[in-house]
């Protein structure tokens, strides 16, 4: 099986920040949030984060997996080199909503941000 390239990780909290002020794309399972970054060139980076509003921690982790691994079998494919790209937890639905249906709609908001 071949091995799969990861996007690399937002970890600091002004990239967060940065790509909160660019565009979103809002889906019934999650929220998406991209950012041209400067200088444009670099490869693509993604992160993810989920509020209290989706459940105690337990589930919170469990969807950041959710959304770890969508991005993680997507981006690669269909993210622009040079983005910020960010995933947001919904409450009540990442976690239960079904994975191919989620995948669709990181399709479509991907078509969205980048015609």
């Amino acid at each position: 099986m071949p091995e799969r390239i990861r996007p690399a990780r937002l970890r600091k909290r002004a990239d967060f920040l940065a790509a909160a002020r660019a565009r979103r794309v809002s889906t019934p399972g999650f929220t998406l949030q991209a950012r041209k970054t400067e200088p444009a060139g670099e490869p693509l980076r993604v992160g993810f984060t989920c509020s209290k509003k989706v459940g105690n921690a337990v589930a919170r982790n469990r969807a950041k997996r959710r959304l770890r691994e969508l991005a993680d079998g997507i981006l690669p494919e269909l993210g622009q080199p040079g983005y910020d790209y960010v995933l947001i937890g919904r409450a009540s639905a990442t976690a239960t909503r079904d994975f191919a249906e989620m995948q669709a709609d990181l399709r479509r908001a991907l078509s969205t941000l980048h015609p």
